[in-house]
């Protein structure tokens, strides 16, 4: 079986893939079906999946047929597997568990379009949908303790050779070290400030609209201060809210408007660029010992980041942690604004 290893210096945990002869021949008649012009991810061709594991449908229509709206089935090459027990334990000085997780996909749409930017904002509420469905019963299970929605769009971006628009969801049995060093900054900001860094961050580019992309009455879109990536983009809730699950239909509705925007925005601005785009939200704490994140109710802010992928991660960045930015965000944010659509 696969297994998390833990890196004893950093304390960052590596997924150990065992790609098994059945999963790599799966995904290899999955890439062959797509060459022969054959989308398995499009309605009509429910076969060549995995058998779903929640879909919204219309009504009378049945499980793994045509008649649904968005679908999400398991990864045909999953990095983590549902089943088994995690079984924590040692080899020596080192850690390591079984690799069990959920590695779910997302198809957005019945319909064979490329790019989330150009489907209907009321059809990306459905997609938003779905993921609160899916984090709010994986987060039932106790292995559980995070739950990470992301889309890889553009072969840059390390998307699949299914183009049909689509994303993923994993959850892991830890906290990623990329969501526990946020969650640590804002609980050390609160602490100083007894308030939370996001709200503080809303509350300054209201003010200055220097970096506002956009902005409708529940979200706003930024490019952040210290931008990791060219016209990078956040999109954050105006109120505070840790957990993206609460969402309900009103602020669903205006999530799906302000991201499409902001996709559209990139897609016309940039020439359609690669991109990545991740779901930041709290982890699960109903199974969590002790005091384990007590305060994040008030420090924590879920939120979108998007970041266009046209500029590769180079030896600066792998070997400092430092990233260049070639665009100010300032800049990117007028950019960004100028877009007709």
């Amino acid at each position: 079986m696969s297994t998390l290893r833990r890196d004893p210096i950093t304390g960052r945990w590596v997924i150990n893939t065992d790609r098994t002869k059945d999963t790599s021949s799966s995904l290899t008649e999955m890439e062959k079906l797509s060459k022969k012009g054959i989308c398995p991810f499009c309605e009509g061709n429910e076969k060549y999946t995995p058998s779903e594991i929640f879909a919204l449908r219309n009504e009378g229509s049945e499980k793994d047929k045509p008649g649904w709206q968005v679908r999400v089935v398991p990864n045909i090459s999953p990095a983590l597997r549902v089943e088994g027990e995690l079984d924590r334990r040692a080899e020596l000085m080192y850690d390591l568990m079984n690799s069990v997780g959920a590695h779910e996909i997302i198809i957005e749409i019945p319909q064979h379009i490329l790019n989330l930017a150009d489907l209907e904002a009321s059809q990306i509420q459905k997609v938003l949908r779905a993921y609160k469905e899916r984090i709010q019963d994986l987060k039932k299970d106790k292995r559980f303790r995070s739950v990470v929605i992301f889309k890889n769009h553009g072969e840059r971006a390390g998307t699949s050779a299914i183009k049909h628009t689509h994303s993923q969801l994993i959850a892991l049995s830890i906290t990623p070290k990329n969501l526990k060093e946020e969650l640590k900054g804002a609980k050390e900001y609160y602490d100083y400030k007894q308030r939370c860094v996001y709200c503080d961050i809303i509350r300054q580019e209201l003010t200055t609209k220097k970096r506002i992309v956009s902005t409708n009455p529940h979200f706003v879109a930024i490019c952040p201060f210290a931008s990791r990536f060219s016209h990078e983009v956040w999109i954050l809730p105006k109120k505070h809210s840790v957990d993206f699950e609460q969402i309900d239909e009103e602020l669903g509705l205006s999530l799906a408007a302000l991201l499409k925007e902001v996709l559209l925005r990139l897609k016309i601005s940039l020439d359609d660029p690669p991109y990545v785009f991740v779901l930041h939200s709290g982890p699960n704490r109903t199974f969590r010992r002790g005091g384990a994140w007590k305060t994040l109710e008030e420090d924590y802010h879920w939120h979108v980041e998007i970041m266009p992928g046209y500029a590769r991660t180079g030896g600066i960045e792998w070997g400092t942690g430092f990233y260049i930015d070639s665009t100010t965000p300032e800049k990117a944010a007028e950019n960004l604004r100028k877009v007709k659509i």
